[in-house]
């Protein structure tokens, strides 16, 4: 059964879930949640919240978590491209549909997109609309801002910011 610890943070209260060595869902506003878990802290969890607040107080650019999505074959192919974004840029749907040989699934990107489990540590919010525009997001568009900015990607500067290749 899967681990789940609740931490307060910045953004409001975030649950960071767990199954063994892994990290298998980040939870907060709208995004996905286990379906069911016991609420205990693990050491693995404990170092995840530590590195996103580390992150959150802009002290980190990347993780060292280990990851397991639970997803279909093509919704993992989307996240593994996610993982790929750098820090501090965004990226298309068309963009990721393109990454992962699929050019013309852009709105099965989005709902894969919409259907990671691990938001902040599979970055999803890195991910936007054509021409720029800032796009749904599971936790909120306020959230996705935030995160935005911690990046220090602002959503009029986003456009320049999309690389035009990957």
């Amino acid at each position: 059964m899967k681990q789940a610890y609740f931490y307060g943070t910045r953004l409001g209260r975030i649950g960071i879930a767990g199954e063994g060595d892994y990290v298998t869902n980040i939870f907060f506003g709208g995004t996905v949640r286990p379906e069911s878990f016991e609420e205990r802290e693990t050491p693995l969890l404990k170092r995840a919240a530590e590195e996103i607040k580390e992150y959150l107080d802009r002290k980190r650019m990347m993780f060292d978590i280990p990851l397991l999505p639970a997803g279909t074959e093509f919704e993992r192919a989307v996240w593994d491209a996610l993982l790929e974004i750098p820090f501090g840029e965004t990226r298309t749907y068309g963009q990721i549909a393109e990454r992962i040989g699929r050019p013309k699934a852009c709105r099965a990107v989005g709902r894969a997109n919409g259907r990671n489990p691990i938001s902040i540590l599979i970055p999803c919010h890195r991910v936007i609309g054509a021409g720029g525009a800032l796009t749904g997001y599971a936790g909120g568009l306020d959230m996705k801002r935030e995160l935005l900015d911690i990046e220090k990607i602002s959503c009029k500067e986003t456009c320049g910011r999309v690389q035009k290749t990957l």
